[in-house]
């Protein structure tokens, strides 16, 4: 029986041996360096450097401030209680929890109880009664860093998948905005287009009169008008069905049954114009994704350590005590009372845990890589978020001046047609036709606009608050 001195003596000589050998697997993980010069592109520089007066992201906004539309924000707040994906990522969260909490009890001891009795008896002889209650209780001493390392890395999943929580919540209030505001475009096409119903149809009727009062007018102008009316009906139709597509898809993000979508206006809408997307490494600790990835090479970092931890002795002390009248031989009942210290260091596990060793190296790896991918990804989405941005508004600027001159146009070939001013009726028709083109166009770079707002408030990690 070793007694608690040898106890004593084992474990400080091994503690001393932990301490000058083995003081790697015991750091914790530290930000290796990762590569992030030039990480947003300007959108209109040509040296391709981003200029950035201050450190105030736009992405920390709390996404009611960006939001202001009432209705959107109703929408928004129910995707966020009733979405189921982001209902299974909060029970994810909890299910992760739930083994750190195991990791953290890896490191009392185990304890169980195990009571027996039996009664035999020999032929006329009395029975003997026989009774034994232990409890046996085992604890490994965590010299090496085993089970801290596990912990740790249960430590740095939990994180993982906070953010993933975070990374689906931001995803659902970009998506609905998203939705919302190609549902005000809708809206507002359909009334360029209703508009546009009604002007072609008079054209129509025009070319009927026309055609019976004026030489040279035949039934092909009568026919090319009302062609064209169709086509716009056409249009209509096809766009009241993409509303009802949108109102379909955005009542499934929001966990409800498909129905209409109670909105306002695309010309009622405010949102920020003015961003600051801050530098680089602001990026790392604001985009959910981003850091997530991080975690994940944090946990790699502690799985190596955990691996190497394996190659050095394990100690296990384990103890007993039952109270038994030993097979009936001693009534009452004493207690007896034991317990045993024991070491384990690997020799030859068939190479399993030089395996183990290098699986992990390379897992943590290719963490990084997947870290370093992660950043420059979310560089590009900011870069391409500001360049829809800028080229939308210059584009929605121009097509407001083309909308001026066409509608212009528009009345101008209706007054020449009707005072025989040597205007045929394909002028009239091609005049409207390209009046609406660019009506639909402009309204359609509006939302562009507004689209590069929400892509780069989810690009800089917007939506956590």
């Amino acid at each position: 029986m070793i007694t608690r001195n040898k106890i004593n003596i084992l474990i400080l000589g091994l503690a001393a041996v932990t301490l000058t050998g083995c003081k790697s697997l015991y750091g914790k993980y530290e930000r290796p360096d990762v590569n992030t010069q030039g990480l947003v592109r300007d959108p209109v520089s040509l040296t391709d450097t981003l200029a950035v007066s201050d450190t105030t992201s736009f992405g920390n906004m709390p996404w009611r401030e960006v939001f202001t539309d009432p209705q959107l924000q109703t929408l928004i707040q129910q995707g966020l209680d009733n979405n189921p994906d982001l209902l299974n990522a909060a029970l994810n969260v909890q299910m992760v929890n739930e083994a750190l909490k195991v990791a953290r009890l890896a490191f009392l001891p185990s304890v169980a109880l195990n009571a027996q009795g039996t009664i035999a008896k020999f032929d006329t002889n009395p029975a003997t009664k026989a009774y034994q209650v232990p409890v046996a209780a085992s604890w490994n001493i965590d010299l090496f860093g085993n089970l801290l390392n596990a912990k740790r890395s249960a430590q740095m999943q939990l994180l993982a998948t906070q953010d993933y929580q975070t990374v689906v919540k931001t995803n659902i209030i970009s998506g609905i905005a998203n939705l919302y505001y190609t549902l005000l475009m809708l809206d507002r096409q359909v009334e360029i287009v209703g508009t546009m119903e009604e002007l072609t149809h008079e054209t129509w009727e025009k070319m009927k009169s026309l055609k019976g009062g004026r030489i040279g007018y035949r039934s092909t102008a009568e026919q090319s008008a009302e062609a064209a009316y169709y086509g716009v009906q056409s249009q209509k139709v096809d766009m009241l069905r993409q509303v009802r597509e949108m109102e379909n898809q955005l009542s499934l993000l929001i966990g409800q049954p498909a129905q209409t979508i109670a909105r306002g206006r695309l010309d009622q809408q405010s949102l920020p114009s003015k961003f600051s997307t801050g530098v680089g490494l602001q990026l790392l600790g604001n985009r959910a994704d981003v850091h997530a990835a991080e975690m994940k090479l944090a946990q790699c970092f502690y799985d190596v350590k955990q691996a190497r931890s394996r190659f050095y002795p394990s100690i296990t002390i384990t103890g007993s005590g039952a109270f038994t009248n030993q097979q009936g031989l001693v009534n009452p009942g004493k207690m007896l009372w034991s317990a045993v210290g024991s070491l384990v260091q690997p020799i030859f596990q068939h190479g399993q845990i030089v395996a183990g060793l290098k699986v992990a190296q390379l897992q943590y790896e290719s963490a990084f890589n997947s870290w370093q991918n992660a950043v420059l990804k979310a560089g590009a989405e900011v870069s391409n978020a500001l360049v829809q941005y800028n080229s939308a508004a210059e584009k929605s600027a121009l097509d407001a001046h083309q909308v001026e001159v066409l509608t212009k146009n528009v009345n101008d070939t209706e007054e020449l047609l009707l005072g025989q001013g040597g205007i045929t009726y394909l002028e009239v028709i091609s005049a409207q036709s390209s009046l609406l083109n660019a009506q639909i166009s402009q309204v359609t770079d509006d939302f562009n606009k507004m689209q590069a707002v929400v892509n780069l408030y989810q690009a800089l990690g917007g939506g956590a608050k």
